[in-house]
């Protein structure tokens, strides 16, 4: 959009350029006063200032009409950083710290365009996350759980079989595991009802 607003403003400073640059040319001096030799007054002398009066007229209304398009380019731009601009700015922030494991971070865009669509996608997808974190705690506690207390029955019955050895060994590293997947969801910040004022 910028580059179609930067195209219009070029487009009429380059009309304007050449509409002042014809109308103060020497060529079409010479082409007015050509014309206009009927008009001269009988002694064969004529005021050069009202000859070209309504050409600097024209120049002058040109020049305006150019410094309005520029004017409402400028307030165009602005208005596009400011409406456009900035709430992506605020989007991408908050995008980094969800992906820097911040959950509890919202954009809070309310607009009437894509921008809110996209704002609504990114909180979406960390409430999402959320649920899909709580989730996985929920289930690591369980298995912990499980895994602690078959341990115990295991060594409460003494039981002492190849085949419990290798159930002993497979849930030490069910549980290492479930160690690291504890660590992978405490490393996130969860959005909770105390941290809302």
């Amino acid at each position: 959009m910028i580059i179609y607003i930067l195209l219009i403003g070029c487009a009429a400073l380059l009309v304007a350029a050449e509409f002042v640059w014809d109308t103060h040319s020497i060529t079409s001096k010479r082409d007015l006063n050509q014309n206009l030799q009927p008009y001269t007054h009988g002694d064969g002398e004529r005021d050069e200032d009202q000859v070209y009066l309504p050409l600097v007229k024209i120049r002058n209304k040109a020049m305006m009409m150019v410094g309005v398009i520029l004017a409402v380019v400028v307030i165009v731009l602005t208005m596009f950083i400011k409406n456009i601009t900035e709430p992506l700015q605020h989007m991408i922030e908050v995008s980094k710290a969800i992906s820097a494991g911040d959950l509890r971070q919202t954009t809070g865009i309310k607009t009437r365009n894509e921008l809110s669509q996209l704002s609504a996608a990114i909180d979406d997808m960390s409430t999402n996350l959320q649920e899909i974190i709580m989730l996985s705690r929920l289930v690591c506690d369980s298995a912990n759980r499980v895994v602690g207390n078959t341990m115990q029955l295991m060594k409460k019955e003494a039981i002492s079989t190849p085949s419990s050895k290798e159930i002993i060994r497979q849930l030490d590293c069910l549980e290492s595991e479930l160690a690291m997947l504890g660590q992978v969801i405490d490393f996130f910040k969860l959005y909770s009802v105390d941290d809302h004022p």
